[in-house]
């Protein structure tokens, strides 16, 4: 039961990992100290070059613990090494109430040192007892909050486990994400042609006007229950009295459905280009699908062996969809079963950020649960 954990434990090892800096591309003090954790606990650790090929300082980190009965299928548990700006200097602050924050002027760190700390403390716990379980696998990638870009350049083929539990998410825990969006990420340059706007305007092509143009007829935020679209910056001109030649823009889509989010990247593209054309301009319109839209049934033995886990710690398992991206997409994408857990991180990316003692010990319990997986024996 959660109560099990000793909450000073919890709290000791999730402000040490804090304390680690570990931005994006710049996570290997926290890849050093992880890599020395899972080793005493007598995981095989390797960390692999995707730092060297993203620009980062590390790698993403893989870890083998054979298991003690054969029988029992792997399972394996993943979060992320870094962290959101502003990520330097980070301290973990505990309250009376069992609430730990940041100091206020960075981020706590909790997405995702709380995912790891939980996955640590149910691991030893699960050793600890004794009980037989299968082999337990973890996935530690760099450079997750950047779109994934860690993981995108892991071996999957290294994974024995067909099922997969993220540590990622917001939320009491309990909460399991079985749905999450392609997300698709572009940029735009429209280019027109300078004049000084108050001697010779008609000799100047507005690059930021064709562009406002092609915004204001643009439907954006929620298009419908699964689409959302956003424009999220634009930037053109050079001085107040000149005709601004160049103007660039970034955006995003993100849908549950991929067509539908791909068709709203490419009507907005042929709507620039129809602006742009009418007033003499040129674009160059380019976009990336980051992640692709995935869904789990709930009938999955995923989803099942979670169900049960919750239940066996008094946890009512809550089934849901998130908008958000995690390192599930490129788990799923490789055929496996994954699925994103809630990690009792609150207010994230952002100096509010906010995780409790109570929710990293029912976390602990839940992974404990999910490696001992004692329903198996029925």
């Amino acid at each position: 039961m959660p109560g099990h954990f000793d909450r000073r434990s919890l709290y000791e090892e999730f402000a040490e990992l804090v304390s680690i800096d570990s931005p994006s591309f710049g996570e290997r003090a926290l890849a050093d100290r992880l890599k020395q954790k899972l080793t005493a606990l007598g995981f095989e650790v390797t960390e692999d070059r995707a730092g060297e090929t993203i620009g980062g300082t590390a790698g993403n980190i893989y870890a083998f613990l054979k298991g003690t009965d054969s029988s029992r299928p792997a399972v394996l548990f993943s979060s992320h090494l870094d962290t959101v700006a502003p990520a330097l200097g980070k301290r973990a602050v505990l309250h009376q109430s069992g609430r730990i924050t940041s100091a206020g002027d960075t981020v706590l760190g909790a997405d995702d040192a709380a995912g790891l700390v939980e996955i640590l403390s149910g691991i030893r716990a699960a050793v600890a007892s004794g009980e037989p379980r299968g082999d337990i696998e973890l996935l530690i990638p760099a450079a997750e909050e950047v779109y994934t870009r860690g993981s995108r350049h892991f071996d999957f083929s290294r994974i024995k486990s067909t099922t997969a539990y993220v540590l990622d998410m917001s939320g009491e825990v309990g909460s399991a994400a079985l749905q999450a969006p392609s997300l698709i990420s572009f940029s735009a340059e429209v280019t027109g042609r300078a004049a000084h706007s108050g001697f010779a305007p008609e000799k100047g092509i507005n690059a930021l006007a064709a562009a406002a143009a092609a915004i204001a007829e643009t439907p954006q935020g929620r298009l419908d229950e699964s689409t959302t679209f956003n424009i999220g910056t634009l930037n053109g001109g050079e001085a107040s009295n000149i005709v601004p030649e160049r103007c660039s823009l970034t955006g995003e889509a993100r849908g549950f459905d991929h067509a539908a989010a791909v068709r709203a990247v490419e009507e907005f593209e042929s709507r620039l280009r129809d602006k742009a054309s009418a007033a003499g301009a040129a674009v160059e319109f380019s976009s990336a699908v980051e992640l692709k839209a995935y869904r789990i049934s709930e009938a999955d033995g995923t989803v099942i062996r979670f169900q049960k886990a919750a239940g066996r710690i008094g946890i009512d398992p809550r089934l849901v969809s998130t908008h958000g991206g995690s390192d599930n997409h490129n788990i799923v994408l490789h055929g496996i079963s994954g699925i994103v857990l809630s990690c009792g991180m609150f207010s994230v990316h952002s100096v509010e950020e906010y995780t409790t003692l109570e929710e990293l010990a029912r976390g602990a319990a839940l992974v404990r649960e999910l490696i001992l997986d004692r329903e198996a024996e029925k």
